[in-house]
């Protein structure tokens, strides 16, 4: 097969990035489990996304691109960043704060269940035979994974639903998002100005949001917290989103999504090497499947941009 009638998913212009988004969002879990505490989680929230704006900014000044957005620009960024930046990552927050990282980064592995439904239905990206069969193996895997950390604790069941449904919620709210920057409307902008207005302007609701909730600013001035922060605002929200939404737009929402079924095996990872975490036969198995399926399902042509 030549490289032009390959699929975008297998080229490495998209390969690479998928790569480095993987690698970066399967080590936040451990760093946003270390945000809670003495911050209410939506102040933590707030600066991680106000600096990751700040930072947007900065590389559209280095690069020397417009910053600037006409009115429906910034309506578009507005409704991006509410989906992408602030209900998803609020939820995603609080459910750290009832059950391990490592089963909310299972439970966010789903996220390529909505992405394909809601392309097919926005998008109008049909779902092949492989790519229906790359995701079932890989669910499989999922539930694996699910499984083994239900096992770790069974007596917290009240809280691990909970967990559970607040992750949910944040997982619908990132398909919506995603599904916004497959779209052409999003095309029509540059995308470092609309990532970076999405940004600052989910960091202001954000913001608005703790006020009413918790009260003003806190901060810990902790190393460790501050560089966490600045982890999350520079690399795992400017560098990552924006190259996960170029991905998305190059094989579409449901492809892209793939990258959230390796995250939880990443995230094990590194728990093994900074938690202690055990792995199991069961959890190797979920691992095993999740890889399988994660390679028949970006071989396959659609949806292809």
């Amino acid at each position: 097969m030549s490289d032009a009638a390959k699929p975008n998913s297998t080229k490495l212009a998209v390969l690479i990035p998928f790569g480095i988004v993987t690698l970066i969002w399967g080590s936040t879990w451990i760093v946003i489990a270390d945000q809670l505490g003495v911050v209410p989680p939506t102040w933590s929230v707030t600066y991680r996304f106000l600096l990751a704006g700040i930072t947007m900014a900065a590389w559209a000044a280095i690069k020397r691109e417009t910053f600037w957005l006409p009115p429906r620009g910034l309506a578009f960024a507005a409704a991006l960043g509410l989906f992408q930046f602030v209900l998803n990552f609020n939820f995603v927050y609080r459910a750290e704060a009832h059950v391990t990282s490592g089963l909310v980064a299972v439970v966010f592995a789903l996220l390529l269940v909505p992405n394909s439904i809601l392309g097919r239905i926005f998008l109008g990206q049909r779902l092949g035979r492989q790519l229906i069969l790359g995701s079932v193996i890989a669910v499989a895997g999922i539930a694996l994974l699910f499984v083994h950390e239900i096992r770790r604790d069974p007596s917290a069941t009240d809280e691990v639903l909970l967990g559970i449904g607040l992750t949910l919620v944040g997982v619908m709210s990132a398909s919506c998002a995603n599904v916004m920057q497959a779209s052409q409307t999003a095309k029509a902008f540059p995308m470092t100005a609309t990532i970076g207005w999405a940004m600052l302007i989910g960091a202001a609701a954000d913001a608005l949001f703790a006020f009413a909730t918790v009260g003003p600013p806190v901060i810990e001035w902790r190393l460790g917290y501050l560089a966490g922060v600045a982890y999350l605002g520079i690399f795992a929200s400017a560098l990552a989103f924006s190259l996960y939404f170029g991905v998305i737009r190059a094989i579409g929402p449901a492809k892209a999504a793939y990258s959230s079924v390796l995250i939880p095996v990443l995230a094990m990872f590194f728990s093994t090497l900074f938690e202690g975490y055990r792995w199991s036969l069961l959890a190797g198995a979920g691992a095993l499947l999740a890889g399988i399926g994660l390679v028949i399902a970006l071989r396959a042509r659609r949806p292809n941009r």
